[in-house]
């Protein structure tokens, strides 16, 4: 069986995405064809969500065989690695791939969290998986929880990097972890791919194309984008009717009919949410040894 040698843990709506797909480039990496296996976070999958309409992916955890299947491929590759965000929100991760791969190197992504709160709930409107406004559902959190609500939809908790963290330095030797910050991957990529491609002990001299981008926009209309969705969920039975070009062609006019770019987050708001945050913050700038005041402005 084989097993990654390095896990991309999180968090959510901070960069995985783009350093995915910036890492598949390099010749001697290989990523998992599936990005988000959630192989040591079966509790993904035991949660409850807020989507109206429903798709068809994985709606049970990954068995082993399935998982380490996942990396068969992977041939000569000095590097192994795929990327699920929830390693960094369930507490009983770390102590399970510690028990399954002990020398694993573990990197992290973090973003401004009340940034990525708001970047999150845009995710789950431009999907037609949330209902409530952003302010109400920030109020709703604390019954979310209760009701052991999915870490997408709990945009404040997901947001708690202190205890996350401590969690992976408490099981893990800290040289093990490299945590990078969502600013340094948007304004110097190609440093943090250097930095990043030393730590996984391949050439740090290659440059991926930075292309590949998960963006977060909001729907002008739900209507609309409530057609899209049933659209996505019909496809199969309509493809068997309609040429399946034309299908991606009507879900993409939707989208440019419909989506916008995310709003400006309300400034009341959010210096209510920096605060919420501020002494998670200032603890985990020790924690990582990365300056994080430009948070807290």
């Amino acid at each position: 069986m084989t097993f990654p040698n390095f896990l991309i843990i999180g968090a959510a709506k901070s960069g995985t995405t783009a350093l995915y797909h910036g890492l598949k480039q390099h010749p001697d990496v290989y990523m998992s064809p599936v990005k988000e296996p959630r192989y040591f976070a079966p509790e993904f999958y035991w949660t409850n969500y807020d989507a109206p309409l429903r798709d068809s992916r994985r709606k049970q955890p990954m068995t082993l065989e399935a998982y380490t299947d996942l990396f068969e491929a992977a041939g000569q590759a000095k590097a192994i690695g795929e990327a699920s965000t929830e390693y960094l929100y369930f507490p009983e991760t770390p102590q399970r791939i510690k028990t399954q791969i002990p020398k694993v190197k573990l990197v992290a992504v973090l973003r401004n969290p009340v940034e990525r709160a708001f970047s999150a709930y845009c995710y789950q409107m431009r999907d037609g998986c949330a209902v409530l406004p952003f302010e109400e559902a920030i109020e709703a959190e604390p019954k979310r929880i209760k009701q052991n609500w999915r870490p997408g939809w709990l945009y404040l908790k997901s947001g708690d990097y202190l205890p996350q963290l401590e969690r992976y330095y408490r099981t893990f030797d800290s040289s093990q972890i490299k945590v990078y910050l969502y600013d340094e991957l948007r304004r110097q990529p190609q440093r943090l791919y250097r930095d990043l491609f030393s730590f996984l002990e391949v050439d740090p001299t290659f440059e991926p194309e930075l292309a590949q981008k998960n963006v977060s926009k909001m729907p002008a209309s739900q209507s609309l984008n409530r057609l899209k969705r049933r659209l996505k969920v019909v496809k199969p039975a309509i493809e068997a009717l309609l040429p399946e070009t034309l299908v991606e062609r009507m879900s993409a006019k939707l989208d440019e009919l419909n989506m916008r770019d995310k709003p400006e987050l309300n400034q009341e708001l959010r210096e209510t949410l920096s605060e919420h945050f501020s002494d998670d913050v200032m603890e985990l700038q020790d924690l990582i040894g990365k300056d994080l005041s430009l948070w807290l402005n």
